[in-house]
């Protein structure tokens, strides 16, 4: 042990003599692991934000579109021109085993006022149940009932932002505000949920009952999406099934052809959202790989100018009484030194950096512990990777060749 203990004083001394070659050598391990550290906080704090996003949808939701994709060209882009009806919503609703919650929706664009304020806005026509499929609580107020739905009232529910753009400082619920010049009776107002996985703000809407934005405001007699609420997640895709099935029935699709609706239930969603996530974040690790490569080469290199430069000084150590694997150890204790130092700078450089640019840039961050492992051991590993050659030749050495070696 004490031998060991020696030998190990004795790298670090021969570290600390080369203190600006030590920190040349180990700049690359500290890119790479850098490199490591901040694509994967970004990246995961990307992937951690879309899922929250994914998860505002509510629970074991399936969207149902308006039009499709096809293979020989494009018949209609999701929530293109009405190919959904109220029917197909209500029928849905009555003859899919496992559906708990459906909320037909239409959606336009429209200016809104209240006094002297206006805004344009997203005003969106739903049952009243698409709070309860979206977890969106009311924050004042309540929801309107499906009584204002059958009856097509004008009563509205507005997200934060219009609230805070109409009626700043005031409460809004009780108030009018008038959609394209027709007067809705405030309701509620919703609870903040932030931007979405595309950008936008939620909080920028205006919802009415579906019946009431078809009948009274826009005129309109189809469906741009259907949101659907199954019981459980095992019932998603066996539920997404059975929609097809009768769509494809009640618009009298024949086998072959294509469908003029497109279904994704939330997994597909979430798993299309976090694609480009993953890709970015394989390409990163691709090119922190690289970095900890050449700063492994780097390693060996210096490490082999080392063994050069320090010959006799090894065959002084073998005259007195070390061995070959003293020697071995040595040089070992200082390739993993330099490696493990610089992967412990690389950590900290790559999560502050990380968190530079995610408050910069208004991104998320987040530094898994089990990369920060990943890195710290890949650093060790390079270490030991490529001082073990340089090490061994030092071993190798004859004592009598070093001690005469100029």
């Amino acid at each position: 042990m004490r031998r060991i203990t020696a030998t190990i004083k004795i790298a670090l001394r021969a570290l600390r003599r080369n203190k600006l070659r030590t920190l040349l050598t180990m700049l690359g391990i500290i890119f790479g692991v850098g490199a490591v550290i901040g694509s994967v906080s970004i990246t995961n704090g990307a992937k951690s934000q879309v899922e929250a996003q994914i998860a505002s949808l509510g629970q074991n939701v399936i969207l149902v579109f308006s039009g499709s994709f096809t293979r020989g060209g494009v018949h209609s882009g999701w929530g293109g021109a009405g190919t959904l009806t109220v029917d197909d919503a209500e029928a849905i609703q009555r003859e899919v085993a496992g559906v708990t919650v459906v909320s037909p929706e239409v959606r336009n664009g429209a200016l809104i006022a209240a006094g002297n304020q206006n805004w344009t806005t997203q005003v969106l026509g739903e049952s009243g149940d698409y709070f309860t499929l979206r977890q969106w609580p009311i924050r004042e107020g309540a929801s309107f009932s499906e009584q204002d739905v059958r009856s097509a009232n004008k009563i509205a529910v507005i997200g934060q932002t219009i609230a805070n753009q109409l009626f700043p400082g005031e409460n809004p619920v009780g108030q009018i505000i008038r959609i394209r010049s027709a007067p809705f009776i405030i309701c509620g107002v919703l609870a903040p949920k932030g931007m979405s996985m595309m950008g936008s703000d939620q909080d920028d809407v205006v919802v009415i009952p579906y019946t009431s934005a078809m009948k009274r405001l826009f005129g309109m007699t189809t469906l741009r999406t259907i949101n659907v609420q199954t019981a459980t997640a095992e019932l998603l895709t066996p539920v997404q099934e059975q929609i097809t099935g009768l769509l494809r029935q009640r618009h009298r699709i024949v086998p072959g052809r294509d469908d003029d609706f497109t279904a994704r239930n939330q997994q597909e969603i979430a798993e299309a959202a976090t694609a480009t996530a993953r890709v970015m974040s394989f390409l990163l690790a691709g090119i922190a790989a690289v970095s900890l490569v050449v700063g492994g080469i780097g390693i060996m290199n210096i490490m082999l100018v080392s063994v050069t430069e320090r010959t006799r000084e090894i065959g002084i150590r073998m005259a007195v009484g070390a061995r070959g694997h003293d020697i071995l150890v040595q040089f070992l204790v200082e390739a993993v030194t330099l490696s493990a130092i610089g992967g412990i700078v690389g950590i900290g450089i790559g999560m502050g950096v990380s968190k530079l640019i995610g408050s910069l840039m208004q991104w998320p961050t987040l530094t898994p512990v089990f990369w920060i492992g990943v890195a710290f051991v890949s650093s060790a590993l390079v270490g030991i990777l490529s001082g073990f050659y340089p090490a061994w030749k030092a071993s190798q050495l004859d004592p009598i060749d070093a001690l005469r070696y100029e």
